[in-house]
């Protein structure tokens, strides 16, 4: 079975806490945020990979499930799996844990978007992944494909409709 990749580890900062002593909830996504940053980097596109490609990554889509509550000062990480792939687009999902014991805290599903940022007078537009970028991606996507499915992938919000 290939190893979801961890993509940030760190300590929750007393300025990410709210007036209900956990994690806020606006934090969460920062944490994830970050762990998309790294994953930038594992697959070349750190700042030397954008300056030599002209490519970064934006974010399309996010959904966030909250499943626990987080404390000042726990140590946390987020594990990445790679769900799809295509010339353009990445869909990963992330999952926080608290390091010490494993317990799953919260799910982000993210899809984002290559983005050629090279040409300053027409500004940015989508492009495949830079050919390099690419050769990661696609046997990490491989092998996180033999993966079962995160059970809050996919999922949508909504409530029925009420009428009067």
């Amino acid at each position: 079975m290939p190893a979801l990749l961890t993509t940030w580890r760190g300590a929750v900062d007393h300025a990410w806490v709210d007036y209900n002593g956990h994690l806020n909830d606006a934090y969460y996504l920062v944490i994830f945020s970050l762990s998309t940053d790294a994953l930038m980097l594992h697959i070349g596109l750190d700042a030397a990979g954008r300056a030599a490609t002209g490519h970064t990554m934006y974010t399309l889509e996010v959904h966030l499930n909250y499943l626990q509550e987080v404390h000042e000062g726990v140590a946390v990480e987020v594990r990445t799996q790679v769900l799809g792939l295509d010339a353009k687009r990445l869909h990963i999902f992330n999952t926080l844990h608290r390091q010490d014991d494993g317990v799953l805290l919260a799910t982000n599903e993210q899809m984002l978007s290559n983005i050629d940022t090279s040409d300053k007078l027409a500004g940015p537009k989508t492009a495949p992944f830079a050919p390099q970028v690419a050769a990661v991606l696609m046997p990490l996507a491989a092998a996180h494909a033999s993966m079962p499915r995160p059970a809050n992938a996919g999922r949508s919000i909504a409530l029925p409709v009420v009428r009067k």
